[in-house]
């Protein structure tokens, strides 16, 4: 892989906004953006900029493979075609399964993480969504799986990764006395209310508790009415939650976006792939442990005609969601960079572009399509013209 020495007179977007500058690399890190110059740098041309490294915190697969297949292979393959999207790092997010199958899948990404692997986008971590959801709003995922929020199983999940679990998606309101929501939160992982149908006062107590996400907002959850605002409208109401949204005008509509947009601020949206291991191959069927997902353009669904996850990619999301609500695109690319790594507690090394912070970076054009891809300052992806 080439070691990037840096950029000179070049579209940069740092903290500060976008700027025509010189920016250093050195040792993986950001060196210095301002006049200096060094041998060695890439000057772009005046239709590219440099953006920050996208963060996807809830995706299952890409390229016919899935996080949930517990391969150290299939992650690699994983990782390898994200980069193509722009994203230097992902939470590889698990499906409702037995334990022994998510066993399988914890115990594989930590092994993956150990193994160093420099080429791809980089797994900072895990999101577990199920086996804590609720069946009537179960979406996609497996029923027979589902269980109660369970503080000694989720201990034993934490044996089993290595403590890699960054973001639990769950049915709050299942949970008894919050017992669940008040150990994650003195484990400094994120509560992200998924697949659930937690009303106003769940969700208000839940944030008292530390509740500070919604997984999917639109999707497996209770919805808006007259008399309760149920989860979906607690997600637009509550500034103090991040809501995830899949902008792939499947799982949201347009003016769904738009409203979306329109309520919260916007350092509180994510935006997230959700993909399943269709993303990047033909229409068709896809096998997955004991589920048939049937790829048709840009809808992944189940046998029954259930919507699955997406095929949706990062860098469509953010052109996705300026088309859908006019959103700018400093604001947009914010969306899939800052915000997650904010979410995360990964702002102080990724996230946005700033000195002594790590070199992930991206050169787009306008439209958002993805020239080059770079992790710790080393290419991971060219574009073939």
């Amino acid at each position: 892989m080439k070691q990037v020495t840096g950029f000179k007179n070049s579209w940069i977007l740092t903290e500060d906004g976008l700027k025509k500058t010189n920016l250093i690399i050195e040792n993986s890190k950001i060196l210095s953006i301002g006049d200096a110059t060094i041998d060695g740098m890439i000057e772009l041309d005046d239709d590219k900029m440099v953006i920050p490294g996208l963060i996807d915190q809830h995706i299952h697969g890409a390229a016919g493979v899935d996080v949930i297949d517990g391969s150290v292979d299939d992650l690699y393959k994983m990782a390898c075609s994200l980069v193509e999207e722009g994203v230097t790092a992902f939470l590889a997010t698990t499906t409702n399964q037995s334990i022994e199958v998510i066993d399988k899948s914890l115990e594989t990404i930590n092994e993956y993480i150990n193994r160093n692997y420099e080429e791809g986008a980089e797994i900072v971590g895990i999101h577990l969504e199920g086996p804590f959801i609720c069946q009537k709003y179960m979406g996609a995922q497996l029923g027979n799986y589902i269980l109660k929020p369970d503080v000694e199983l989720f201990k034993h999940f934490e044996v089993k990764s290595n403590n890699l679990i960054k973001i639990v998606s769950m049915a709050i309101e299942e949970d008894k006395n919050l017992e669940l929501v008040n150990y994650l939160k003195s484990k400094n992982i994120v509560i992200s209310i998924g697949h659930s149908a937690a009303n106003y006062i769940d969700i208000k107590e839940g944030i008292e508790h530390g509740v500070s996400c919604v997984t999917h907002t639109y999707n497996g959850m209770k919805p808006l009415q007259r008399d309760e605002i149920g989860t979906l409208g607690s997600a637009l109401l509550f500034d103090e939650l991040y809501c995830e949204a899949i902008c792939d005008g499947v799982h949201i509509s347009k003016p769904a976006v738009k409203l979306l947009v329109k309520n919260k601020p916007i350092d509180k949206l994510i935006l997230v792939t959700d993909s399943l291991r269709t993303k990047y191959m033909p229409d068709g069927k896809y096998y997955e442990l004991e589920q048939v997902i049937i790829l048709k353009g840009k809808e992944a669904r189940l046998e029954d005609g259930k919507l699955a996850g997406s095929v949706l990619k990062m860098n469509e999301a953010i052109k996705n969601i300026m088309e859908f609500s006019d959103m700018d695109i400093v604001s947009a690319i914010k969306c899939a960079t800052e915000n997650p790594a904010r979410n995360l507690g990964l702002f102080d090394t990724m996230g946005s572009i700033k000195e002594n912070k790590l070199a992930n970076l991206v050169i787009v054009d306008k439209n958002l399509n993805v020239y080059q891809t770079i992790r710790n300052g080393k290419v991971v992806y060219k574009k073939v013209n």
